[in-house]
């Protein structure tokens, strides 16, 4: 490989299945440049880069980011529920269960015998 080359990857998958692109591309194309190339969208023509999030490694970046040699471009799939909302659900039924404490919402600790130890 030349020095001017560098060797990534282009990586997407779905719950049913996943594509992992092998791709030599001239060392400053955009991770933007590197997925129209590895024409990942044959396999997945759903893919909307105008929606969908990138990343290298699993972490995001910009689509005019430059990948390194070796790097792996991650298309990740839109959120179907926001994490957020479902953890505060999530703790807004322990609270009817009586499983977390009304005021704090965290967990009820258990009371104390006279031994000090836990009941």
């Amino acid at each position: 490989m030349s020095q001017d080359q560098i060797q990534i990857e282009v990586a997407y998958a779905t719950p049913e299945r996943q594509q992992i692109v092998p791709l030599r591309v001239p060392k400053g194309t955009s991770v933007a440049d590197c997925i129209q190339q590895s024409q990942i969208t044959r396999y997945f023509p759903e893919i909307d880069l105008n929606e969908q999030k990138v990343g290298i490694w699993s972490k995001a970046v910009k689509l005019d980011h430059e990948p390194r040699d070796g790097d792996r471009i991650e298309i990740y799939r839109p959120l179907i529920a926001d994490p957020k909302a479902i953890r505060r659900k999530r703790a807004e039924q322990a609270k009817d269960d009586g499983r977390a404490d009304p005021v704090t919402g965290g967990r009820r600790r258990r009371a104390n015998n006279a031994d000090g130890e836990d009941e």
